[in-house]
């Protein structure tokens, strides 16, 4: 006899929704997306601006001369162009055409330059950092990738990107990835893949890029255009 004569209530055990995780799954999508979109508007209403926020700081107003405004212009351009998802290429293009085929040498160096501080940056990122990033955004596949990555050097990186990419696509892209990386940068539109500062960034971050290889890939990219003007203007 235990004292209790009734019924013994039946224990319910509560089991997650399936519905429910495949709801946070999208709803990070959506989030995501939502915060790329902001980097474009904000990429392109910054555009504008940062070269007049830097100017007062790079061209003193009691200096006329035109040898300080040359370099005010320059020192602005450079900071814009480091900065992802800022259109800076056609501000690159107007310093051309306003100081002529005398800057083309400054402007192809301060683009080469300012392309590279996100590049370094990029490889100073931690990879795990970069996993927990893409895991907290929903992004299960991309950050287990990221952390199996994190524990190899860039040989055994691309050799495993190689053996798991898509038969054709993805191998010709990782083995002609300083050609992929000079047509990225020449690429109209290609503020949608966060502009030069964005691509030069992720490709510090990804550790498939030698420093040496990426100036001599940014360097070939950022040629033709300074080119033409110092031979044809």
């Amino acid at each position: 006899m235990t004292g209790f004569d009734g019924p013994v209530p039946a224990v319910s055990v509560a089991r997650p929704r399936a519905g429910a995780g495949i709801q946070s799954a999208v709803t990070r999508r959506w989030l995501l997306f939502a915060l790329y979109v902001t980097l474009i508007v904000l990429g392109a209403g910054l555009g504008p601006l940062l070269p007049e926020i830097a100017w007062p700081y790079v061209y003193p107003e009691h200096d006329e001369s035109p040898r300080w405004m040359v370099a005010g212009a320059i020192v602005a351009y450079a900071i814009v162009m480091a900065v992802p998802f800022v259109p800076a290429a056609e501000i690159g293009l107007t310093l051309l055409f306003l100081f002529g085929p005398q800057v083309a040498l400054l402007v192809y160096l301060s683009t080469v330059l300012a392309l590279m501080l996100p590049y370094l940056i990029g490889r100073a990122v931690p990879s795990d950092l970069c996993a927990s990033a893409l895991g907290s955004l929903g992004l299960r596949r991309a950050s287990d990738l990221a952390r199996r990555l994190a524990a190899l050097d860039a040989n055994a990186r691309l050799d495993m990107l190689l053996a798991q990419g898509p038969a054709r696509f993805i191998p010709v892209l990782l083995r002609h990835r300083y050609v992929a990386l000079a047509v990225a940068l020449n690429l109209p539109g290609n503020t949608l893949l966060g502009g030069g500062a964005g691509i030069a960034l992720c490709a510090g971050i990804c550790g498939l890029y030698s420093p040496s290889g990426f100036v001599v890939a940014v360097a070939i990219a950022v040629a033709p255009m300074p080119i033409a003007f110092a031979l044809l203007v």
